[in-house]
Parts: C-alpha cells; sequence; structure tokens
C-alpha cells in the first residue's frame, strides 16, 4: 500500500468539495493505492448527515464519485468526467461509528469510458453502499490541456518504493 499524493493543491483557487484538504466544509478524501484498488478511509462528521446519525446519500455519492474520478488519475494515468452513476444503498451508514472504507477497482474500459466499481463499506467491514460509475476519459494530452491533470507521476513520492 502506498499514499496517493494531492498534486492540485498547488493551484491557485483548488478548493474541490470532495479531495480539497483546504475546504473545511468538504469530504478532505485522501487516497491509497492498494494493489489494483484506489482505497480511502474517511471519518464522517456530523454535519454530513441526512436522517439521524445517517451518512446523507448524496454525501455517499459524492464519495462513490470523487474515488472514482482518482482512480481515472492515478491507474488509468488521465483525467476525466462523470457520464453516469448506478448507486444502490444497502445499508446505512452512520456518522458516529468512526471510519469508513471506500474502495474503487476497474470492472472494465469501453474504448473511452471506464466502469469503476465503487464499494463503500462501515465501520466492521460490512458492504453498505455500491455503484456503477462510468467516466467518459481523455487523452492524456488532452487531460493535461483541459483538466489540469499534472501527470501521473505527480501522484506519488518518487522515494517511496512501490
Amino acid at each position: 500500500m502506498r499514499a496517493v499524493l494531492n498534486p492540485f493543491v498547488s493551484l491557485d483557487g483548488y478548493k474541490c468539495f470532495g479531495c480539497s484538504p483546504d475546504n473545511t466544509t468538504g469530504l478532505q478524501m485522501k487516497f491509497v493505492e492498494e494493489g489494483e484498488e484506489i482505497i480511502s478511509y474517511w471519518e464522517p462528521k456530523q454535519h454530513f448527515q441526512g436522517y439521524q446519525n445517517i451518512l446523507h446519500g448524496g454525501i455517499q455519492a459524492t464519495l462513490m464519485d470523487e474515488i472514482a474520478s482518482w482512480y481515472v488519475y492515478v491507474k488509468l494515468k488521465s483525467a476525466g468526467v462523470t457520464s453516469k452513476a448506478e448507486i444502490r444503498y444497502i445499508k446505512p451508514l452512520y456518522v458516529d461509528r468512526g471510519v469508513l472504507t471506500i474502495r474503487a477497482s476497474l470492472k472494465q474500459m469501453r474504448r473511452n469510458l471506464a466502469d469503476i466499481l465503487v464499494r463503500i463499506y462501515d465501520q466492521d467491514n460490512v458492504l453498505c453502499a455500491e455503484s456503477l460509475m462510468v467516466f467518459f476519459t481523455v487523452s492524456p494530452d488532452k487531460a493535461k490541456g483541459n483538466l489540469y491533470y499534472p501527470g501521473s507521476e505527480s501522484f506519488f513520492d518518487p522515494q517511496e518504493s512501490v
């Protein structure tokens, strides 16, 4: 397992709701790479609840969308935009029970469409939500020119071994 760096922090005005460490009202997600997966260990805060003590479904959808985009950055070495999200909420996720585990993996590539499977597990490692996120990906050149993609080498510490 190795930590994924956030190279976007150096961009002027960067305040992504999903991953900016400086957005105090955002999710502030961090990521690691483990084998063929991108993983986020994320602890919900009280202000992300919908029903009493239950993580809002829209926040769950955002967590899944965000980690899928990071899968594209890190594993597919490009960038893209969400084309479709099919979400299944299985069990409630509570905001007061500790860290959740969010896992993203590639189901398949269809030309420039990446089908990314995302699962959210609760603190007891019980599957509570899953989605198939479809991302329209672009070439690395277009990603660098149009979507601020910094290049695949920017996501890891060069001193850290694989």
